[in-house]
C-alpha cells in the first residue's frame, strides 16, 4: 500500500510539472511501484528519505520567503 501511495505522489508531481493529460505521470507512477517492489526495503527507505528531503526543502523555503520583507 505504501508503494502505490508514493507512486500517486510521483505521478502527480510529473504530472503537475509536465502539465500534460496526466498519462505520462500515471505510467511513472506505475513503474515507480513496481521499482519499489522489486528494490525492497532499501528502496523504500531511499524513497522515503527523498520525499522527506524534499518535504524538508520545500519548508525551509517557505521560511525563507515569510522572513523576506517585502519589496516597496
Amino acid at each position: 500500500m505504501i508503494g502505490k501511495l508514493i507512486g500517486a505522489l510521483v505521478g502527480r508531481h510529473i504530472d503537475r510539472r509536465d502539465g500534460d493529460s496526466g498519462v505520462k505521470g500515471a505510467l511513472l507512477g506505475a513503474a515507480t511501484v513496481g521499482i519499489i517492489r522489486r528494490a525492497g526495503p532499501l528502496g523504500l527507505l531511499l524513497g522515503g528519505a527523498y520525499v522527506a528531503k524534499k518535504a524538508f526543502d520545500r519548508r525551509k523555503a517557505d521560511r525563507r520567503a515569510a522572513d523576506t520583507p517585502p519589496a516597496i
